[in-house]
């Protein structure tokens, strides 16, 4: 029984660690801009369920969203996955 109660509690608690995590409320549009070689791309900003705000960046015709600046290695091929990575990581 006590172990019946003990894998009950465990399974709350993750799942209100999921229920808290940060999440993206809103994705605004900043501005048009190209980086030293001329690739254009597109600036815009995320703000997270937790009160954080964040940069997302829009390549190839928004194909290929980044979190931050240019220089950033964290890509997806969709907005909403690179606005909930961008939420996670602040």
């Amino acid at each position: 029984m006590k172990f019946l109660k003990l894998a009950a509690a465990l399974a709350l608690i993750a799942a209100s660690a999921t229920a808290l995590a940060a999440r993206p409320t809103s994705i605004v549009f900043n501005a048009n801009a190209a980086d030293s070689e001329g690739n254009a791309y597109a600036k815009y900003t995320v703000k997270c369920s937790n009160g954080k705000k964040a940069e997302l960046t829009a390549w190839n015709n928004r194909k290929k969203w980044c979190v931050g600046d240019a220089s950033s290695d964290i890509c997806e091929k969709k907005q909403i996955k690179a606005a909930k990575g961008a939420c996670k990581a602040r």
